[in-house]
C-alpha cells in the first residue's frame, strides 16, 4: 500500500512537470520561427513521458482500469504495448537529445558539424526511425499480454493483467534484440557524454582566461543534458538487474515488481524538473509570475 501511494504521488509529480514543460515548449516552438532543435526533441521526451506514466497509472489503478469501456483483453494489450513503447522511446530520445547537443556544441572542424545547418530535418527522420523500431520490437507484447485468469501458465504483474510464459528459445531471442537495442542506444549516450566532458574541460580551460563569470547557454545546456543521460544510464542499470531477477526466477514477486515500477518511473519524473530548473527562459517567466503573485493583493 506504501508503494502504491507513493507510486500515485510519483505518477502525478511527473505528469505535471512533463505536461509545464512541454506546453512550454510547444509554445516556443510556434513562436519562434527556426526552433532549435533541443527545444523539439525535450518537447518530444516530455510528451513520451507523460504518456508512459498515464499507461502506467491506468494499469495500476483499479478504479481507472474499469471506467475504459472496452473488454479486458483488449485494455491489458494495449496499455502494455504502450507502456512499453513510451519506455524504450524514453532510452530513444534521451540518446536523441545528447546526440543533439553534442553537434550544436561542436565546432566547424567536427565531423559532426556539418549536420548542424540541417539538424531539424535530421530529427524528424530519427523520429521517424525510432517510432518504427520500437512499435515493431515490442510487437510481441499484444500477443502475450492477457487477462488474468486462472491458467497455470502466466506470470501475474498486475491485478487485472499477466503475461502468457514464453518458449524458452523465443524469450531468449526477445531478450536478445531488446538488450541489443538498448545497449546501442546506452552506448551512443556515453559516448555523447565522453565528448561533452571533453567539450566543458576545453571551455573550463579557455574560460580561465576571462574575467568574466557569467555561465554561457551552450555551457550550461551540456551540463544539463549531461546530468539527464548520467542519471538515466544509472536508472537503466537499476532497473535492468531488478527485471533480470525477476525473469530469471519466471516469477514476479509483488515487492520486487512495486520497487521496480518506483525505480523505473524515476527517470520519467526527475528528467523535466532538472530540465525546468536548468532552462533561463523558464526560470525566468516564473520568477516574473512570483513577483505578479506577490504584488497582486497589494
Amino acid at each position: 500500500m506504501l508503494f502504491k501511494n507513493g507510486y500515485f504521488f510519483q505518477a502525478g509529480i511527473g505528469m505535471l512537470a512533463n505536461a509545464f514543460l512541454f506546453m512550454f515548449h510547444i509554445f516556443t516552438i510556434h513562436q519562434v520561427h527556426r526552433p532549435k532543435p533541443i527545444d523539439i526533441v525535450t518537447c518530444h521526451l516530455a510528451s513520451v513521458h507523460i504518456v508512459m506514466l498515464l499507461t502506467a497509472l491506468l494499469i495500476l489503478s483499479e478504479g481507472m482500469f474499469k471506467l475504459l469501456n472496452f473488454p479486458n483483453e483488449l485494455k491489458c494489450k494495449l496499455l502494455f504495448y504502450v507502456n512499453k513503447v513510451t519506455r524504450n522511446l524514453s532510452i530513444s530520445s534521451t540518446c536523441l537529445l545528447s546526440i543533439t547537443q553534442v553537434i550544436t556544441i561542436s565546432p566547424s572542424p567536427f565531423c559532426l558539424s556539418r549536420f548542424k545547418q540541417k539538424l531539424t530535418n535530421y530529427i524528424v527522420i530519427a523520429f521517424f526511425c525510432v517510432w518504427s523500431l520500437n512499435l515493431s520490437s515490442n510487437s510481441h507484447m499484444i500477443i502475450y499480454t492477457v487477462a488474468h485468469s486462472n491458467r497455470t501458465n502466466l506470470l501475474n504483474v498486475f491485478k487485472y493483467c499477466s503475461l502468457s510464459m514464453m518458449n524458452s528459445i523465443i524469450m531468449a531471442l526477445f531478450l536478445s534484440l531488446s538488450l541489443f537495442q538498448n545497449i546501442i542506444f546506452v552506448g551512443l549516450m556515453l559516448l555523447s557524454s565522453m565528448y561533452m566532458i571533453i567539450f566543458l574541460c576545453s571551455h573550463h580551460r579557455k574560460s580561465e582566461y576571462l574575467h568574466s563569470i557569467k555561465i554561457s547557454p551552450a555551457k550550461r545546456a551540456t551540463c544539463t543534458v549531461l546530468v539527464l543521460v548520467s542519471f538515466f544510464v544509472i536508472m537503466y542499470c537499476v532497473d535492468i538487474i531488478i527485471s533480470s531477477f525477476s525473469i530469471v526466477l519466471q516469477k514476479y514477486d509483488p515487492i520486487v515488481l512495486d520497487i521496480q515500477r518506483f525505480v523505473g518511473n524515476i527517470y520519467a519524473v526527475v528528467s523535466p524538473l532538472v530540465l525546468i530548473s536548468s532552462d533561463k527562459r523558464i526560470i525566468d517567466i516564473l520568477q516574473k509570475l512570483m513577483e505578479m503573485i506577490i504584488v497582486l493583493p497589494s
